[in-house]
């Protein structure tokens, strides 16, 4: 059952290695996360491999793995080792010739809370995710667990407030985002910082809007493998914010970290009580959002 406090975690990583490496390394950073208290456990987005998605390779579809298969049946049995809730994103062989960026939701017994799909797919120069994956088709989800009834969004689902809004609407206590974002390097003086000021502020924009907690997973290092690019530099910055919006814990640009930070679902309350925003909604007008554009 839902408790009225509970600790949270996201972990910052350098995931650049192989499958195997990966899962030891997250399973054993999961593992340090909850002896430090963590209740609730996120890792960042496409945990078991280097950001592959740099380019457009067919090789590429032999890192994806089918549902309740490695990560599934090695952080299962983690979850219910430690009595932890942890979110497991990974790239999804749902058949031949269809994928998804997913992540599962592990609850304390080791059973799954819930499966997502990320639903926004990008496709930006050495982001080209639209080549590898299958816009998710589970929709905007808030998923009950035995700590807290948490949402799971991915990446550049972050980007979109009716995603947040969405879920929110679920009575998700926590937006969990796990993230693969960063920098093209040659790119990084000229427009680094305001992208970055910007992918705090929307997500830190959806905590109060929606009065929310809101806690990012992303990963760290340059990634650069395919020859002739400058590769891709993952800035970090993993947070986790209030539902007013203030930064509980910030990690670096270039340190594996685990940052953690406690849910108050009496103080989320007590915002929601003195901004209502959902009281306020006007539902009534707004039936056009549905639309591609309104013209």
């Amino acid at each position: 059952m839902s408790k009225k406090k509970y600790k949270i975690a996201v972990i910052q990583l350098n995931l650049n290695d192989v499958a195997e490496n990966n899962l030891k390394k997250c399973l054993s950073w999961v593992r340090d996360a909850a002896n430090q208290g963590a209740e609730v456990i996120s890792l960042p987005e496409l945990y078991s491999s280097h950001y592959f998605c740099q380019s457009e390779d067919v090789d590429n579809f032999a890192l994806a793995e089918p549902l309740y298969s490695t990560s599934f049946i090695a952080f299962s049995a983690l979850a219910k080792e430690l009595g932890v809730v942890i979110i497991v994103p990974f790239f999804e062989k749902r058949m031949a010739g269809i994928y998804h960026n997913s992540a599962y939701i592990i609850n304390t017994d080791g059973s799954e809370a819930g499966l997502y799909r990320k639903m926004h797919i990008p496709d930006d120069p050495h982001f080209y995710e639209k080549f590898y994956f299958t816009p998710g088709d589970l929709g905007f989800k808030a998923f009950p667990t035995e700590k807290g009834k948490i949402g799971t969004l991915i990446c550049w689902d972050q980007w979109y407030p009716e995603a947040a809004r969405l879920t929110a609407l679920q009575g998700a206590d926590v937006l969990f985002y796990p993230t693969a974002i960063g920098w093209h390097p040659l790119e990084k003086e000229q427009y680094g910082e305001n992208q970055h000021g910007a992918w705090m502020n929307v997500m830190k924009g959806h905590a109060v809007a929606n009065g929310v907690y809101v806690a990012a997973a992303n990963r760290i290092g340059l990634e650069q493998y395919i020859e002739g690019t400058a590769g891709i530099q993952f800035w970090g910055s993993s947070f986790i914010a209030g539902p007013q919006g203030e930064i509980l814990a910030q990690a670096s640009h270039d340190k594996e970290e685990i940052l953690i930070a406690e849910v108050d679902l009496d103080l989320q309350e007590n915002v929601r009580q003195n901004w209502p925003f959902f009281r306020d909604r006007r539902i009534d007008a707004f039936g056009d959002i549905t639309k591609r554009a309104i013209d």
